[in-house]
């Protein structure tokens, strides 16, 4: 079964979506639509009655919620939807379910915690932003970041983890676990920014690997031929 990226132009690049129940990253640098990518995922999931989990790191809901205000793709109703659980480290929930960073003893806590909750409730579609203030909480421990990710990619979810990275042969533990990496670019060309997107690997999957176009629109994001739609 393939899972729709709710993403205008990407689902073709895949082969019809992302084969579901796995763990994907991706990956890129500050501003090249990571996080816009995930909402429209997690709106996708929403549309279709799927159960949805997004755990945010360094947001809270509201400050979510503004960050995609601007784009039409549905995100502000399926964050108010009953089909989105919105997770951060802020909250005194999210306190209780992450812990504290440089509390040892929680370590194991919170994999076991978060697979849990997934379980238990059927999640869909798990979205987590980022693995970069995960490593932070878990003290940067290794063992700790494998067992998180290896729980994940047993639970019947379809994930995406994104993940600052500004080199694509740049990898760590999260590439080589998941079962594919995607990588949003974001460079300078020809006098202007180029926003890009490639499908570095995607097990089981016959995709195209070009860097692909682009372009941020009303109604979020638009890849390849899609962003030439105008609206």
């Amino acid at each position: 079964m393939r899972v729709s990226s709710g993403v205008p132009g990407f689902d073709g690049l895949v082969d019809g979506g992302f084969p579901d129940g796995r763990l994907y990253v991706v990956s890129g640098p500050p501003g090249s639509g990571k996080t816009t990518f995930c909402s429209q995922f997690a709106a996708q999931g929403a549309r279709n009655g799927e159960d949805v989990l997004y755990i945010s790191m360094h947001e809270t809901k509201e400050g979510i919620r503004e960050d995609m205000s601007g784009y039409e793709f549905g995100f502000d109703r399926a964050l108010d939807s009953d089909r989105v659980t919105f997770l951060d480290s802020f909250s005194s929930d999210g306190r209780r379910f992450f812990g504290l960073p440089g509390d040892r003893r929680d370590r194991s806590g919170v994999t076991n915690r978060l697979t849990g909750f997934i379980n238990s409730r059927d999640i869909d579609r798990v979205v987590f932003d980022s693995t970069m203030l995960l490593r932070f909480l878990l003290d940067d421990d290794e063992d700790t970041m494998i067992q998180l990710l290896s729980s994940l990619k047993r639970t019947d979810a379809t994930t995406l983890l994104i993940s600052e990275m500004t080199d694509p042969s740049a990898y760590s533990e999260e590439h080589y676990l998941a079962h594919g990496v995607v990588f949003m670019h974001n460079y300078l060309e020809d006098e202007g920014m180029r926003r890009g997107i490639q499908v570095l690997k995607m097990r089981g999957t016959d995709v195209d690997t070009d860097i692909q176009d682009v372009e941020f629109t009303d109604v979020g994001l638009r890849v390849g031929s899609a962003a030439t739609v105008t609206h």
